[in-house]
């Protein structure tokens, strides 16, 4: 039989000759070659399926017997020679050749079988066409690996092995060797002997392929696989292009790294990188105007400048082929710490530069080479602008040797991802143009401390800006406003009890200082400063409040007590005039005890001999007028729309933004886990936000649009201020928090009464004015106008605000009032135990109640009882209705009370009478009266002051106001009444 002759070089014998040159080797070439050779000549007709599978047979036979010769002759003596350089390479390509040998002989094994059990075979059997994805990931494996030995000149140092086992095969070597190459080193042998057969292999499958297409042909109708055969047959001839591209790259390498010399082979070469293109070769040239010679391999893009080279990494290389001032024909090539541009001389050379640049680029995103690597099939998209990948930055500045783990944009961090300096610093979140934008958290470690300042904030252009939250590592916490990295706005910081000096600040800042309306809590002093600050310092008027139930107000300047103030001690004896921070009167004063004494001179405090005066005691004034028992401060001198204009401010420019959903968390806070749990593990340095801790979007200005109607309006508004993520919800939130860090506890002070009031109704104020923007800016989305008329079609803004708001400012604010009327109040109450002695008839009389007015028959008297003894049987319905009262906080809620209050009145007077009956004032009280001292309602005072101060004023002039005197002038009558009994008994007890 013909044997077919080796495409190799002249001279050359074929792998089909060498199998058979051995005594071990099958005589003469593969059975069958002859038979394809012919065929393919067309001297012989078209073959069928079953003699395609058997010349597929014989041909893998051949190349099975010629791999187990390679294996003996060559890769087992040479890897069992001892260590040599590269030599885990030739492991690795040993690997794979056993893995290609190992499924040629299952190959073999299945259609030997096959043609065993029958006379014919299908389609089906035949695995080169159904396992051809198999076949071509064996071979991509071992050429990949090849290529590699070939480019680190894995086969010259082979054969330089000095081993004895090595060099007592070296005749039987070489006399293998000396069928590939005759006259060539043992080197080039070995190359040409570990990929000549492989690709000679590749070749007669492309041949069976289309011999077994044209044996399907000829049953076309019993054969829908024909498909099959022909992607199979494309994909072997996509592997014997791919197989020899990868070979002239690995040839094209191994050259360059000769030609560079020591130095650069040492720092750049590595097995799997490939060069793709070379300035040399192609020319372009480089804007930095010092690079010799540019080199763009899979990997990395290298700037050779005299003896030393830039590198790039590909993955993060982005390529603009947009038009410069390079000239036309130039690329801007943008990476991490630096841009330059490569610009040619032609259109030819700028266009294979731009291909290759973003072909490599994709490749290297992708992990894996195209196949083939070069071609029309090879060309994809261009690499994705944003990308996901870590890297150290080297150039000087503030991010010198940090590393970025993220999301990149162009060259920069842009999106999620991870900060971190070799100092410990740590930040994690968003990026924008490769600067800290957005939400993140910061992890600062303290010098000569293990411990670190978590901030936990919003960060614009590098810096922190908007809410933000730091716990520092010294336990104190701070929650508030950020402007260019430091505390600007409104914001608390609070130092734990737990520490050595508690105390907590909540109020205003300016450039990390504290500066402007601010609120003090000093525990170890256990009082409240209400005031001014400047420069960290108290500066201005300021409000004292003790935990004794003293205060004062007067001037502070640089933080020291400056002139006269006014000193109210709880005993309600007032001082004017000069005292230390101690309380203890110094210098001229005025101190006016509760009886009306005055003691107006020069004091002075001696430790050792106490309180001295040089003065005049007046004992002929009369006791204190209320209006200085019951001295309201700070109106004046802290006005209420400047108290909280940081928080303000803060909606008001969030309204302005157009109320963008990535600016909500910036002006209006956010909640994220504890920095103690984010110091557990580096886990924290993903910043992954539980799901109850992620704000649930709420579409404001949608729904502000749904519910504008009256009918709608306050239940919408009730809902909004209960919700923490809305808007409103959160602003009613944070007022909350400012009037509870002014009024509650040690603030709970009579004489800041009227300052917490106008606090009150201003925050309804402003609450509707944002409620109004709000609005405003959804209807303009819309499309439509915000008119007066609409403005005017709904409630009365503030007055409709406060009842709902209320709620939240009601116990503290309730307590001021019972603290300013306690006197009254207390009188009040001894009146009406007085009057609830009485029976109910005695009662009545005393009030002067008409007596066909009296309902006695109500009275269900046993046997033994008395009706004028009967106490607590009339006006019950009434009794019990006026004791709700207390039961709510809304002014609305407590008249309605007091309307169904008078309906069970003048219900059981017609009941009584038989017929519809008006009370007129003069009959309404007395009952009224009645009414009142039976329901035994505590704090009566508080609770009508309250009602009068913020009631609705439309209302004034109607049935509730006439109802709300009519109670104002029972509370007053039993309290003369009591003060004229006790004045009626006061001489005879002297």
């Amino acid at each position: 039989r013909a044997v077919r002759p080796s495409p190799g070089r002249p001279g050359m014998r074929s792998a089909w000759q060498l199998a058979g040159a051995s005594p071990a080797g099958r005589a003469g070439g593969p059975p069958g070659h002859d038979r394809l050779q012919e065929s393919r000549e067309g001297g012989e007709p078209d073959m069928s399926i079953t003699e395609v599978a058997g010349l597929l047979l014989r041909t893998e036979e051949t190349f099975s017997a010629y791999l187990a010769r390679i294996n003996g002759v060559i890769l087992t003596l040479l890897l069992q020679s001892g260590s040599f350089e590269n030599v885990d390479l030739f492991l690795l390509l040993n690997d794979h050749f056993h893995v290609l040998w190992d499924l040629t002989e299952k190959g073999c094994k299945t259609l030997k079988q096959t043609l065993h059990a029958s006379e014919s075979v299908s389609l089906q059997d035949v695995y080169l066409v159904w396992k051809a994805d198999l076949f071509l990931d064996r071979y991509i494996q071992y050429f990949s690996t090849f290529a590699s030995c070939t480019v680190v000149q894995g086969f010259e140092h082979a054969a330089k092995n000095k081993s004895e086992v090595w060099r007592s095969h070296q005749p039987a070597l070489q006399q293998f060797l000396a069928d590939f190459s005759l006259d060539a080193s043992v080197a080039v042998a070995l190359h040409a002997v570990l990929h000549k057969p492989f690709q000679d292999q590749l070749q007669q499958y492309s041949l069976i392929l289309s011999k077994l297409k044209e044996a399907a042909g000829q049953v076309v109708d019993q054969c829908p696989e024909s498909e099959a055969i022909a992607d199979a047959t494309i994909k072997f001839t996509k592997l014997r292009s791919f197989v020899k591209q990868v070979l002239d790259e690995a040839c094209l390498t191994r050259s360059l790294w000769k030609s560079l010399g020591h130095k650069f082979a040492d720092d750049l070469c590595v097995p799997e990188r490939r060069l793709l293109e070379d300035s040399q070769n192609l020319t372009v040239f480089s804007s930095t105007g010092r690079s010799d010679r540019i080199l763009l391999f899979n990997d990395i893009l290298v700037l050779i400048q005299g003896s030393g080279f830039q590198s790039f990494d590909l993955k993060l290389v982005w390529v603009d082929a947009a038009e410069t001032e390079m000239g036309k024909y130039a690329l801007h090539v943008i990476s991490p710490e630096g841009n330059f541009f490569l610009s040619a001389k032609d259109p030819k050379a700028w266009a294979v530069w731009h291909w290759k640049l973003n072909q490599a680029v994709r490749q290297a995103l992708n992990g894996k080479r195209d196949f083939p690597l070069w071609g029309r099939d090879s060309e994809g998209s261009d690499p994705p602008s944003c990308r996901l990948f870590s890297y150290t930055f080297r150039a000087e500045g503030r991010l010198k040797n940090a590393v970025y783990d993220g999301e990149w944009y162009l060259g920069r961090p842009h999106g999620k991802g991870t900060l971190t300096w070799p100092s410990g610093r740590n930040y994690v979140g968003d990026f924008k143009e490769g600067l800290e934008h957005g939400f993140g958290i910061c992890l600062v470690p303290r010098v000569s401390e293990d411990r670190y300042d978590c901030y936990k904030c919003h960060w614009q252009e590098g810096r922190m800006s908007g809410y933000g939250i730091c716990e520092y590592g010294n336990e104190m916490v701070y929650k508030g406003y950020f402007k260019d990295n430091v505390r600007h706005g409104f914001g608390i910081l609070e130092n734990p009890s737990c520490t050595e000096h508690p105390f907590k600040y909540t109020g205003h800042w300016e450039n990390d200082k504290r500066s402007g309306y601010g609120i003090l809590d000093d525990t170890e002093r256990a009082e409240r400063y209400i005031g001014m600050w400047h420069e960290d310092q108290r500066h201005g008027p300021g409000i004292v409040v003790t935990q004794s139930g003293g205060c004062y107000q007067r001037m502070f300047h640089v933080d020291k007590m400056a002139g006269s103030g006014t000193l109210l001690l709880d005993d309600d004896s007032v001082y004017e005039g000069n005292f230390t921070p101690d309380l203890a009167f110094v210098g001229k004063g005025k101190l006016t005890f509760p009886n009306g004494f005055t003691l107006e001179g020069t004091f002075s405090n001696k430790s050792s001999q106490g309180l001295q005066t040089q003065g005049i005691l007046n004992t002929a004034g009369e006791q204190q007028d209320e209006q200085m028992t019951k001295l309201q401060l700070g109106q004046k001198e802290f006005p209420v729309e400047m108290r909280w204009e940081g928080i303000f401010s803060q909606f008001l420019e969030f309204i302005h933004s157009g109320c963008r959903g990535d600016m909500e968390e910036a002006f209006m806070g956010f909640h994220v886990q504890t920095s103690k749990e984010l110091r557990k593990s580096q886990e924290y340095l993903f910043c992954q936000r539980d799901n109850e801790e992620i704000p649930m979007k709420v579409d404001v200005l949608g729904e502000l649009i749904a519910h504008q109607e009256l009918g709608t309006l306050q239940c919408y508004l009730e809902q909004a201020f209960q919700n923490s993520l809305h808007p409103l919800g959160k602003l009613l939130k944070m007022l909350t928090v400012v009037f509870q860090a002014t009024y509650s506890t040690i603030g709970a002070n009579k004489h800041l009464l009227t300052m917490a009031q106008e606090e009150v109704k201003h925050y309804a104020k402003k609450i509707w004015e944002f409620y109004q923007a709000l609005l405003h800016l959804a209807l303009e989305r819309k499309g439509q106008l915000y008119t007066e008329s609409l403005e005017n079609s709904g409630p009365n803004g503030p007055d409709a605000i406060l009842p709902l708001i209320l709620p939240c400012f009601y116990p503290d604010l309730f307590m001021l009032y019972l603290l300013y009327h306690e006197k009254e109040d207390d009188i009040y109450c001894q009146g009406v135990v007085d009057l609830s002695q009485e029976s109910d008839v005695k009662l009545l009389e005393f009030l002067d109640v008409r007596k066909h007015f009296w309902p006695l028959k109500d009275l269900t008297l046993t046997k033994h009882q008395r009706r004028s003894l009967v106490k607590d049987r009339c006006f019950l319905s009434a009794t019990d209705c006026l004791r709700n009262l207390i039961t709510t906080v809304d002014p609305r809620e407590k008249l309605d009370i007091l309307q169904k209050t008078y309906n069970e009145i003048a219900k059981t007077i017609s009941r009584l009478l038989g017929e519809e009956f008006n009370l007129s004032m003069d009959d309404l009280l007395p009952l009224l009266m009645y009414v009142v001292t039976r329901a035994r309602i505590q704090r009566l005072g508080a609770e009508l002051h309250l009602i009068r101060d913020l009631m609705d004023p439309t209302t004034s002039g109607g049935m509730h106001d006439f109802l709300l005197t009519a109670l104002e002038s029972c509370y007053a009558f039993i309290q003369k009444e009591i003060q004229r009994h006790q004045s009626r008994h006061a001489p005879q007890d002297s």
